[in-house]
Order: C-alpha cells, then structure tokens, then sequence
C-alpha cells in the first residue's frame, strides 16, 4: 500500500503529537461538534440576511443553495485527492501534507484531528464569504449556506465513518468507500460525503 504518513501501517488507537508547544497542540485538536456548530450557525445567518435584505424568488434561492451544496462535493474532492494527497517532494510539502493529512492516515480514528480547528475553518469561513461576494454580489447570500452545509455534512459523515462500526443504512456505502481509502488503496476513494465524482473521475474503488 502507498505509504501516506509516517507509519508503516495505521494505528487506530493511537495519536499524534504534531507541536512541542502544549498551546499549539491543543489548538491543532477540536470536537467535531464545533466545527460543525459553526459552520451551521454562519451558514443560517446568512441564509437570514439574504431572505431580508433581497428580492430574488423562493425558486431561486433553493437552486443557489443547492448549486453551493454540490460545488462543495466537488471542491472536497479535488482537495482531498490534489491538496492532501500531494507528492511531498520537498521539504515544505512534506510537512504540510503530514500536518494537514498524513497524520489523519496514521491515526485514523484520533477523534480529536476529524476536522481542521476552528480558528482555520473560521478563516475558510471568512475567506469564502469574499470570494463569493466577489464573485456573486448579493447571490451569495445563499450560495454560502449550502456550500457551508455541505462542509457540515462532510464533517458529520467523516466522523461517523472513523468513530463507529459501519452502519445498516445507506452510511454503510461511504463507509465502506472510505475504508478502502485508509486500508487498502489511498489513490481511489477520494469522495467522503458522496461518491459521485469518485465516479466521474474514475477513481471509484474497483470490485
């Protein structure tokens, strides 16, 4: 199997210490709830400012809800096999995908490092909200909350796949593809929340 971290094999009831500073250790872990929590909370905030501040219509709005959920699939997943599973060829490289990654590979079922802190997916916050007011104006009042519920559910799924046995309802399929990820071939598998560009880009698990 390719080696994504520093181990030889992953170890499922360890846990990695990433920082000497006992306040940058702590501050690289988080409960899957605040992410979650937050993500969820600025999504309706903003769902809220646009129903009050715009005009466009209820159809409208749900498609661009919508359009943001499923942009988000599609950015989860060419960041997870492009950004996270980069070639770490240098020496930067090799510690920012160790730090962002290839520790989660090591340690896959370290609750603790299931999603990114909330001080740097507080800053994605802040930075998508830009870029799609950028590139949206007033749209994006909308376009925001599903992009952001889309990163909710990710984070739920991710979780539920690494921190409990795999379920009897349609959990079990990601859960499976996932698995299949960490234990078996790290270069397919890149969909957690849906494996739908797994299959557009032929990355799908074979049988």
């Amino acid at each position: 199997m390719k080696k994504i971290g520093r181990l030889d094999r992953p170890d499922n009831s360890g846990s990695a210490q990433l920082f000497t500073n006992p306040v940058l250790e702590k501050m690289s872990r988080t409960h899957i709830s605040i992410p979650i929590a937050l993500f969820l909370g600025v999504g309706l905030y903003s769902f809220y400012i646009g129903i009050s501040t715009t005009t466009i219509s209820f159809l409208q709005a749900v498609s661009l809800f919508l359009g943001g959920y499923f942009v988000f699939t599609l950015v989860e997943y060419l960041l997870h096999r492009y950004l996270y599973h980069m070639i770490p060829d240098t020496k930067f490289k090799d510690k920012l995908q160790y730090n962002v990654h290839g520790v989660h590979h090591d340690y896959p079922r370290d609750k603790d490092r299931l999603a990114m802190p909330p001080f740097i997916s507080g800053l994605y916050a802040v930075i998508l909200y830009f870029l799609f007011n950028f590139l949206m104006g007033d749209l994006s009042w909308y376009f925001l909350p599903g992009f952001l519920v889309g990163y909710s559910s990710y984070l739920g799924v991710h979780y539920v796949v690494h921190a409990f046995q795999p379920p009897k309802n349609f959990f079990k399929v990601l859960w499976v593809n996932h698995a299949i990820h960490h234990y078996k071939d790290p270069d397919v598998a890149f969909g957690v929340s849906t494996t739908l560009w797994d299959h557009v880009f032929g990355t799908f698990p074979k049988k």
